[in-house]
């Protein structure tokens, strides 16, 4: 059966129209699969940028030494220590600088407050030492507290040769602890450590000298 120029232009239009169609439909699977790759690129990234910042928060603050993780850990811990009884013993030669009285106040009073100057000038040192090492040091008034060897004293009057005595005796205990952390780092070959506790040991000394003679004066 012949067909007409009609139906031979309508089947020409059909032809064309489902062409068009499936070439329409192509372009979306490739542009669909495309933009899944994509996702799927998108999504693997984002996770291993997750994976990256979770292994960052969780992870400690460690910084890069030829030290052992256990030497760190020995001479963190005995450096903080340490580092809670000079804070300490800070404080209590400040508390009694403050509340000195009699005849030697000035003399006294300007001593303690040399000593403590000292002293605090010892905290930052440590604090940094044991970070270098990729430890963890103090960080609060109540981590001192539970670390501290020193004891407070908290009376409303000390006799000043009371107080002369009390800071010798806790100057001379600091100096031998301080040796005793100076045997960590030997054992862990941390020279740097070890220089600095030398110096510290020898301010120390000096002021178990000052308050030795002084409270041998009062004997």
């Amino acid at each position: 059966m012949l067909m007409s120029d009609y139906q031979i232009e309508v089947r020409e239009r059909k032809a064309q129209q489902d062409t068009e169609t499936g070439n329409r439909k192509n372009a979306f699977v490739r542009v669909d699969r495309t933009s899944t790759a994509t996702n799927q690129t998108m999504k693997k990234s984002n996770s291993r940028k997750t994976i990256e910042l979770l292994h960052r928060r969780e992870a400690p603050l460690a910084t890069p030494t030829d030290l052992t993780r256990s030497a760190t850990k020995d001479i963190a811990g005995a450096m903080n220590a340490i580092l809670a009884d000079v804070f300490a013993l800070y404080l209590k030669t400040k508390n009694f600088h403050w509340h000195m009285s009699g005849p030697h106040f000035r003399d006294y009073h300007l001593l303690l407050d040399e000593h403590s100057d000292q002293l605090f000038a010892m905290t930052d040192p440590i604090a940094e030492r044991i970070r270098k090492l990729g430890g963890l040091t103090i960080k609060s008034i109540g981590h001192i507290a539970r670390l501290q060897r020193v004891l407070d004293n908290d009376a409303d009057y000390v006799d000043p040769s009371d107080i002369i005595a009390e800071l010798a005796e806790d100057n001379q205990t600091l100096a031998a602890r301080l040796r005793e952390a100076h045997n960590v780092c030997d054992e862990h070959r941390d020279v740097a450590t070890a220089s600095l506790i030398e110096v510290w040991i020898d301010e120390t000394e000096r002021r178990t000298w000052f308050l030795s003679e002084i409270k041998r004066g009062k004997q």
